[in-house]
């Protein structure tokens, strides 16, 4: 006999544990707020990732794959590499985040530092941003975005700390939101690079790509 099917997927689960650390942070994320959150009872959810470690382990092999993937996804909707590269710097965030929510996710990081395995997939998660990021800079180099000299390993480099310690900047004086400092350090960092050609193009969605943006793609 067929068991009863699930009432809510994993990956919603996931998503509504993602929203309540931030609302929570590590000290108050327990179990039975998440269950509450999804209408379940904490013994589903024991019974589906065996502890709250074992959820967050979860969550964050799930963020490494999304990370993997962001590059594509970001790609398909831009017309340019650095457009693309643009929307996975303020996609990593919700556009609403608030600084309480950052601060509780950074301690959830903090968290994740003094466990091997947990910071394992954290830093997976980060190589594979810095695979999407390289993958979208050597593209502009390529399509002419970018000088041709450029470092592209140097300069992933610099892309992540410039866009991680303006979150950091941010959760302190609170300017802004975190998506347009992200976005305000990407741009500082790249200025440098950009040829002049592509210094006046516009960021145009997908949809509305010509003939010559299908033809770079299709190479």
């Amino acid at each position: 006999m067929a068991g009863r099917p699930r009432s809510m997927d994993d990956a919603a689960i996931l998503d509504a544990a993602a929203r309540v650390m931030g609302r929570t942070g590590p000290a108050r994320f327990t179990l039975a707020v998440l269950a509450a959150e999804v209408g379940l009872v904490p013994a589903t959810l024991v019974q589906r990732f065996g502890s709250k470690r074992g959820l967050l382990l979860a969550l964050s092999a799930r963020t490494v794959g999304q990370a993997d993937t962001a590059a594509d996804q970001a790609r398909e909707r831009h017309a340019s590499p650095l457009a693309a590269l643009g929307a996975l710097v303020a996609d990593v965030w919700a556009a609403g985040t608030t600084p309480e929510e950052y601060a509780n996710h950074l301690a959830f990081l903090c968290a994740d530092l003094t466990d091997d395995e947990a910071r394992a997939r954290a830093l997976a998660a980060h190589r594979a941003q810095d695979r999407a990021t390289a993958a979208l800079l050597a593209e502009a180099v390529t399509t002419g975005e970018l000088r041709g000299d450029t470092d592209v390993t140097a300069l992933t480099a610099t892309v992540q700390s410039a866009v991680t310690g303006a979150g950091l900047l941010w959760s302190l004086d609170h300017r802004a939101t975190l998506t347009v400092r992200r976005r305000e350090a990407l741009d500082a960092v790249l200025a440098p690079y950009r040829t002049a050609s592509d210094r006046g193009a516009s960021d145009r969605p997908a949809s509305d790509r010509g003939t010559s943006d299908r033809g770079v793609r299709e190479r």
